[in-house]
This record gives structure tokens, sequence and C-alpha cells, in this order.
């Protein structure tokens, strides 16, 4: 018989925790656990710019918003703050630091070079992720040197029906709502 999971702390405690957090830390609140994200490096930052560039050049109706934070609700009460979220342009404007997703068209994360990683970018967030119903999810893989695109959210059970991985260096086709495609080969440059 499995344990039963309990929360750490209710949501109401995480966010007044959250909230008087220095800047420097940015806590989550991912299957009712407390996280740490940890702190970016330089290649992050660099790879999540030149997303942000590539996106708004395609598609220069929407934003990608750094570490705005997500309800993801229907996942054990979470709370999330991605890498970056796409979403239309202003889209966040007047929502606090935890926005509902809906309208979110993709949430990306970076992996980190530490021991969550695998834990949190490859199995908690995506099924947070898709029972939100966030339509995209894109991982982009320092360790494996890989991007995954997960795509046709299951809100019932979380997670994505569909999941394509490609290498660095091959077009990465993100499908509707974002409908653009993405040459990977500079993400070669930006991994350890």
């Amino acid at each position: 018989m499995a344990a039963e999971h309990t929360s750490q702390m209710s949501v109401d405690e995480f966010e007044t925790i959250a909230s008087a957090a220095p800047e420097t830390v940015t806590l989550e609140f991912i299957d009712g656990r407390i996280e740490v994200k940890p702190m970016t490096d330089g290649d992050h930052n660099t790879i999540v710019s030149w997303l942000a560039k590539r996106c708004m050049q395609a598609r220069p109706d929407v934003d990608l918003y750094g570490t705005q934070g997500l309800r993801v609700d229907a996942y054990r009460q979470s709370r999330a703050r991605p890498d970056a979220v796409l979403a239309p342009e202003a889209h966040f404007a007047g929502h606090g630091e935890w926005a509902d997703p809906a309208g979110a068209l993709m949430v990306v994360e970076v992996t980190s070079y530490d021991s969550d990683t695998d834990r949190r970018s490859r199995h908690e967030k995506p099924a947070a992720y898709g029972q939100a119903g966030i339509p995209l999810y894109l991982l982009i893989d320092r360790d494996s040197g890989t991007v995954t695109v997960r795509s046709s959210p299951d809100r019932r059970v979380g997670g994505y029906r569909s999941i394509r991985v490609a290498k660095f260096g091959e077009t990465v086709p993100l499908p509707d709502p974002v409908g653009i495609e993405l040459d990977t080969e500079i993400l070669k440059t930006y991994v350890r």
C-alpha cells in the first residue's frame, strides 16, 4: 500500500513565506513541498533571452515573461515559477505575483545543474502544467542536449499526451497555439 502524501503547509502559508523571501531566493510550492529554485547562470539566462527574441520576432503579438508565478491549483494547490511564460502581449498586466495560468500559451524551463532537476523539471512540473491546461511545455535540457516539446495537456490526470524530443541543432516546431519553429543550433554553445 502506497504511503499517503501530505503537504508541508497550506498554500496561504507558502505565499506568506514566499512574499517575505529576499529577492535572491526564488521559492515554489510543487506537489505540497516548498522548493528553492536554483539561481540561474549566464548560459541559462542567455537561453531565455535567445528564446524571447525568437518568439517575439516570429510573433510580435506575444511576450515572454521571465519568472511569472503561476497558480497551478489543479495539481495539489501548487505555485510554480517557470523560467518563462509565453502569453499574449500584456496578458499578465494587473496580475499579482501568482497569476491564473489561463491564457498562457507555453511555459518554459531550462534545466539547472542541480540534483533536483530530474524530479522537478522532467516530472513534477510537466504534470502540474498539463493539469493546469497550459497548451505547451518546452524543456530546454542542458544535461542531455535536447529540447522537449510537450503538447495536448491532459487536465484530468496531468501531464501531456504528446511529447517530441529533438537534439540541440535540430529545428523544433512549436505547435499551435504558438505556431513557430526554433533553430536550436546555437543551444550547443550554452552547455557545459
